[in-house]
């Protein structure tokens, strides 16, 4: 039986603060600008490399460094468009990047998943993107489908994998390209173009995004930007993230490693758009602190970085793929999980990222517990409902009922509380009683709310004949991989 996916909800982004003014952006582009001409950046892809070279750049091509000069950046970003559409497979289900909304997305892409039935944790595998898929389609804050874990059970051929189990189970938005094997790519793009209908519908509604990442510092990754230019070639939006750890592959203050990440995303950028004008590209950059006593990840940093990195993107005049975020570093669920979503998921709306959230995965975005996700949305739900749920209305003033109370009595008794009592809505996670009155686990209570809407919740279907086709590039996405594999 086919379920209705109910519409999204997103953040209305007016209230947005600002952490930074506009000379100290000034500053950190033009920092940015001095690093990518006077330091370089390191881009082992001899195609990347000739088209520096053929714009001007200063090319060492043996030890395969490139530096940009200013007005190459400049002429490259020129032609970044500020605002573009991530299709869903409805109308109804359009993301557009233009600054006003933030859409909440999944977290990817962690490695382990603790079964909801055994309670076993155990590697991912593609089933489990699946099932994702399908249980995010249910929940309506989340507009992006980030696939939460891998697909590790298709070895180099997971992330194509993990784009076909996205795109057959929710009509959102589906984040369905990453940095793959060259070969593998170009099935990708094949099978995005079956699902929009064709390759010019591809370019107007693209059903999957990308995300490349760079390397800190200051690198790329010859197939991340092989495969980048790859979708741009084909109209696929892609967000270039980076990801420096101060402390060890950034500088270890909050400034120099937003300097050297952002020299990293806008070289990814410029390239892209000296190759192909008006691509659609958005800026991301994920940052993180060695931990002084053990040299481990440390996620949750006291620093504004995510704010600054968003306004960054911003003053380069391009959408950000970040903000409030409910990722944790907490190994379980518990407290500390709890304090990461509650903070982050109330920062969605106020810091502007156009893409946020990141909803869950824990440890570092390593681990999903099936029921993280829907903890994680009914505390967005809850931030959604205080910052945009509220109408002031000249009727509510109530002045009549107050007058007809009048001082010491009580309001039980009145057709106003009748009415509108139910007007609040109350968390059904948060005030479940057992049969003995008792409170229950909200936790429990989210995981049996999981395994209703896996076990209940049936997403629309492609038409048959686009799910043979996706099956038929499957096959030859297997082949290819074998074909790799084997040298």
């Amino acid at each position: 039986m086919i379920s209705h996916t109910p519409d999204i909800l997103s953040f209305d982004t007016q209230g947005k603060i600002k952490i930074l003014s506009e000379s100290q952006l000034e500053q950190l582009q033009s920092a940015t600008l001095h690093v990518l001409a006077e330091v370089g950046v390191h881009l082992p892809y001899q195609r990347g490399l000739e088209v520096f070279a053929d714009h001007g750049a200063q090319v060492d091509m043996e030890k395969a460094f490139v530096k940009i000069p200013p007005e190459l950046v400049e002429k490259g970003m020129s032609t970044a468009p500020r605002s573009f559409i991530l299709a869903g497979r409805e109308p109804r289900f359009d993301l557009v990047l233009d600054g006003s909304k933030s859409y909440l997305a999944t977290d990817g892409c962690g490695v382990k998943v603790v079964d909801a039935v055994t309670r076993e944790m155990r590697p991912s595998r593609k089933e489990d993107v699946a099932r994702m898929a399908q249980v995010c389609d249910n929940l309506p804050l989340v507009s992006f489908f980030w696939p939460l874990v891998s697909a590790q059970d298709y070895g180099i051929a997971a992330p194509v994998h993990e784009c076909h189990a996205g795109l057959t189970n929710t009509l959102k938005h589906v984040r369905g390209g990453t940095t793959v094997h060259p070969q593998l790519a170009r099935y990708i793009v094949e099978m995005a173009a079956v699902v929009a209908g064709d390759s010019e519908a591809l370019r107007d509604r693209p059903p999957i995004c990308a995300n490349i990442c760079t390397i800190a510092p200051l690198a790329h990754d010859h197939h991340g930007m092989e495969t980048g230019l790859i979708y741009a070639e084909a109209g696929i939006p892609a967000s270039y993230m980076a990801m420096p750890t101060m402390g060890s592959t950034a500088p270890a203050t909050p400034l120099g490693a937003l300097v050297t990440a952002d020299a990293e995303v806008i070289s990814a950028m410029v390239l892209v758009q000296l190759l192909y004008p008006g691509a659609p590209v958005f800026h991301s950059i994920m940052s993180s602190l060695m931990d002084p006593r053990t040299g481990g990840y440390i996620g949750d940093v006291s620093v504004p970085m995510s704010q600054m990195s968003v306004e960054l993107a911003h003053a380069w005049n391009v959408p950000s793929l970040g903000g409030g975020s409910t990722s944790s570093d907490a190994l379980e669920i518990g407290w500390e999980s709890g304090v990461s979503t509650g903070f982050g998921s109330t920062l969605i709306p106020l810091l502007g990222g156009e893409v946020c959230g990141y909803v869950g995965l824990t440890a570092g975005s390593m681990i999903l517990y099936p029921e993280q996700v829907i903890l994680d949305h009914e505390i967005c739900l809850s931030a959604h409902e205080y910052f945009q749920g509220f109408e002031f209305n000249q009727d509510d003033l109530a002045l009549d009922v107050i007058a007809d109370v009048g001082p010491a009595s009580h309001y039980l008794l009145q057709k106003h509380t009748r009415q509108h009592m139910r007007d609040f809505r109350l968390s059904k996670l948060m005030r479940q009683k057992d049969d003995q009155g008792d409170p229950r686990d909200p936790r429990q209570v989210a995981l049996e709310n999981y395994l209703q809407i896996e076990a209940t919740h049936h997403p629309e279907p492609l038409p048959e004949k686009t799910i043979q086709e996706l099956d038929r590039i499957l096959a030859a996405v297997n082949a290819e991989a074998d074909r790799i594999e084997k040298g």
